[in-house]
Order: structure tokens, then sequence, then C-alpha cells
């Protein structure tokens, strides 16, 4: 498989490198840059070369998960390139091949997956407040911890509908919502990703030494969650 010339089917790649000119202009703006070891003018220059060697490096690291996507990098370039659209494309053909799993970062997309994309094709959202466990998100503190704790009394009394039926801020999605939401998933292929994120992540777990352990490979799961090798900042 050449690989350039799969990230050339992609339509967010075609409208994203138009001809770099390496200025480094998408670098300065980039605030991915100022704290990760990412610089969007390397990666532009990268798949603009077409080397295969190269490509896959970058399809492999944990390179192209530092973008926040905010596409800062758009409003500034002088040639309307956008790294932000050419790392969609690098992360979905990193997803398509498996080679997310050799990174740290990379890993995470079962998480990812596991959390978000499933909270969105089951209930109409990105992420829960039954998603905060405190064990997982201790960044929140003391009062995150309370919250959580204390979801239903907190969310009734500034005036959520929390998991009710009818109107308001965290109400249950109508399951006719819900089914068009998943058609859209089945149409546009999102499951059969969802299911390549789980494959690929099993075989990575397996090497790892993590077992099934009946629900799933939870503790590889736990372990990509919470593990930070160190590495990532400037």
């Amino acid at each position: 498989m050449e690989l350039y010339q799969e990230l050339t089917k992609d339509v967010r790649f075609e409208e994203g490198l138009k001809s770099c000119m390496n200025c480094g202009v998408c670098t300065a703006i980039c605030p991915a840059a100022e704290f990760y070891e990412y610089d969007p003018r390397i990666i532009a220059g990268i798949v603009q070369s077409k080397d295969e060697k190269r490509i896959e490096e970058l399809l492999k690291s944990d390179t192209i998960w530092y973008c926040g996507e905010c596409m800062s990098c758009k409003t500034r370039c002088p040639r309307t390139n956008t790294v932000g659209l050419i790392i969609m494309a690098l992360r979905s053909l990193s997803q398509e091949l498996g080679y997310f799993a050799e990174s740290e970062k990379g890993r995470q997309q079962l998480a990812i997956k596991r959390v978000v994309g499933e909270n969105i094709v089951n209930k109409g959202y990105c992420v829960l407040p039954e998603n905060l466990v405190p064990e997982m998100h201790p960044e929140q503190g003391p009062i995150g911890e309370w919250i959580y704790n204390n979801k239903e009394e907190v969310y009734e009394r500034v005036g959520a509908n929390y998991n009710g039926e009818g109107e308001g801020a965290l109400r249950k999605i109508p399951q006719e919502s819900i089914d068009e939401i998943q058609r859209i998933f089945e149409v546009t292929g999102g499951f059969e990703r969802f299911d390549k994120i789980e494959y690929f992540s099993k075989q990575k777990a397996e090497s790892m030494g993590f077992a099934e352990d009946g629900n799933n490979y939870s503790d590889y799961v736990d372990h990509i969650f919470t593990t930070n090798n160190g590495k990532h900042n400037r």
C-alpha cells in the first residue's frame, strides 16, 4: 500500500494540503506547538515530500494525536493550507491500518471510542456526568468528587433535567434520535471504524501482556487511560 496515495483519497487531505512553502506561520500560531513536541510545519513538509517511510513513522507516532483541531493554522496560512485537516486524514489512516496502537497517545483511541464514541451512539451525548469517575479524573479535585457523588441533587438544583423525559439539559435523548444517530454511523462507516479500533487494540493489549479479563480488556483500558511516559511536553 502506498500511504501517500491513500491520504490523497481523503477529501480533508485534499483540502488541507495545497502548496506548503514551509514558512512556519502555522507553527507560530499553533497552541499545541507551544506545549508539545509538535510542529505543524514539519508535518506538512513530511506529507508533501511523499516519503513513505516518514509518513509511516508519522502514522505510528504520538505526534499526530497532539493537535487540538482548533484550526488556527487555517486562519494564518498564506497559501490556505490547513494542517488540522491533514492531521484528520493522518489519524483516520492510522486507525484504518492499526498504526495508532504503536504510540502511547494513539492507544488512547480505544478509551475515547469506548467512552465518547459509545456515549454518542447509545445515549446521544459525548460525555455524561457518570463518566467523570473521581479515580479516573483526579484533576477535578474534591469538589469534582463531591459533585459526582451527589450528581442527581446537584443537577436538579441548577435546573438540569438529568436523565429525565422531555426538555432540558442532560435530558434523556429520545430513542428516535438515537436510532437516527446509529443509522448515520452505519452509513458512514463509523461502526466499521469502531470495530477496527477494538480489533487492533486487543491485538496490542495481548502483545503487551494484558489478558481478556471478562470485562473486555478493562485493565488495558485503565492502563492507556492513566499512563503517561512524561515525554510529550516540550
